[in-house]
């Protein structure tokens, strides 16, 4: 057989080759890459089965659903702030693989109570306990090991790579839980979300950063909490993100806690078509990571994040203006998709831009400041979501955080604070 011709084969390898100078070529970013990928791709399982599990199996009503959510929220509201100062005091990729562990042992419980006849609704909001326990420290000390391995000046670029890794997982994910999701039931296809999990914390194990930990000596608690929050106060960007991007949570998760509900019960989907819609959250999530440092570089970190947001808007209006029939499933495929896109749009700056203006010794405490503040409105959102569902219906839920997410874009950007951040801003001084 006759060989390829080697300007075919020089071009070929042209089209794969990273370019000379991409964080990929990196080995501690590469490794990092690798299993965020492997993570998100068991993440978008348990997203998927984790509340079919509630939804069909337990007959969950829109409140429970909402409380679920909540209780995945709770740990963040109690703990953020005081795991911040215990991340400043210690290695963060440590936390970051046993948080991975400790994701696996949650989401294994649940087919393994389902095995045993045990699995219910307070057993679900424990697993969901759990979950937001292990995120309130492991997922803050994973923003920060990003900032050990990648230059500030290139965050913007790996958070878009962080999120192109999550969003090719949300791609085959969805449809692949689907189709499990109706062979196995939805309990034991976690099974695989734990499997991946341990994955994840293997390849993690192998990054190696030189962290820098302040000495210990003359360390008081209380104190250090206070120059956290005290820092995130002092910084009026900071604040003005907190607001907003919390305003969205609120939203976000008022639609979040309705919506699955609203594809199986007003839509009538059957488990694959469901998996088969959310490759939309997939699709969208990726154009917005390959596209999303572009437009950032060319509109400006801050009136990115406000697009985010109205794009986000728009997606949830669709559902409750189209409910029923062929265009309603068009409308709920299509609010996933606008919701991947402003989601990632809203994230890969908003955590860029928080990171840029804060000292090493601060990471940690700011992170979990930050995590904590845009926390608070997302447990009264998934409540307020759940009762709105089943007092005014879903669809009307879905229309409500469509609304009011379109009416949070317009008050961002009359803000001066965000709108005129167009390139990441030097580290501020710390606090004394």
């Amino acid at each position: 057989m006759t060989a390829p011709p080697k300007g075919w084969i020089d071009t070929a390898r042209g089209w794969f080759a990273l370019p000379a100078d991409d964080l990929l070529r990196d080995l501690a970013y590469r490794r990092l890459f690798m299993s965020i990928l492997m993570s998100s791709f068991g993440g978008q399982i348990t997203m998927l089965a984790l509340p079919l599990t509630a939804a069909l199996l337990l007959q969950a009503s829109p409140t429970q659903m909402g409380l679920l959510t909540a209780m995945e929220i709770l740990p963040f509201v109690l703990f953020s702030l005081p795991s911040g100062v215990w991340l400043d005091r210690v290695r963060k990729l440590p936390v970051y693989v046993a948080g991975e562990l400790g994701l696996a042992a949650a989401v294994m419980s649940v087919p393994v109570a389902w095995s045993l006849d045990l699995l219910s609704m307070p057993w679900l909001y424990a697993v969901g306990f759990c979950i937001g326990m292990v995120n309130t420290t492991s997922g803050s000390a994973a923003q920060i090991v990003l900032t050990q391995v990648v230059p500030r000046a290139r965050l913007v670029e790996a958070h878009a790579k962080n999120t192109l890794a999550s969003s090719s997982s949300e791609v085959a994910g969805p449809g692949l839980a689907g189709v499990l999701v109706k062979l196995m039931g939805a309990p034991m296809t976690l099974l695989l979300d734990a499997l991946m999990l341990v994955l994840s914390a293997a390849i993690l194990r192998g990054i190696r950063v030189d962290e820098v930990r302040p000495p210990q000596a003359d360390r008081d608690f209380w104190r250090d909490l206070r120059e956290g929050v005290q820092f995130v106060r002092s910084q009026r960007l900071l604040v003005a993100l907190a607001l907003t991007v919390g305003g969205w949570q609120f939203c976000h998760n008022a639609a979040l806690v309705v919506q699955i509900l609203h594809a199986t019960r007003t839509l009538g989907l059957s488990e694959q078509v469901v998996g088969l819609c959310y490759v939309g959250l997939g699709l969208g999530s990726i154009a917005a990571s390959l596209l999303g440092h572009r437009i950032s570089q060319r509109l400006g970190s801050g009136p990115t994040l406000v697009l985010g947001i109205a794009v986000c808007g728009v997606g949830w209006l669709a559902p409750g203006l189209l409910p029923a029939g062929a265009w309603g499933v068009a409308a709920f495929a299509a609010m996933l998709l606008l919701f991947g896109l402003g989601a990632v749009l809203v994230f890969i700056n908003f955590l860029s831009l928080r990171q840029a203006v804060t000292p090493e010794p601060l990471l940690g405490r700011m992170t979990s400041t930050m995590r904590w503040l845009i926390l608070i409105p997302a447990g009264p959102g998934a409540l307020f979501g759940g009762w709105l569902g089943e007092r005014a219906g879903l669809p009307a839920t879905l229309m409500f955080s469509g609304v009011a997410g379109l009416l949070l874009a317009a008050a961002a950007w009359r803000s001066d604070v965000i709108r005129s951040v167009r390139q990441l801003p030097q580290a501020a001084q710390q606090v004394s």
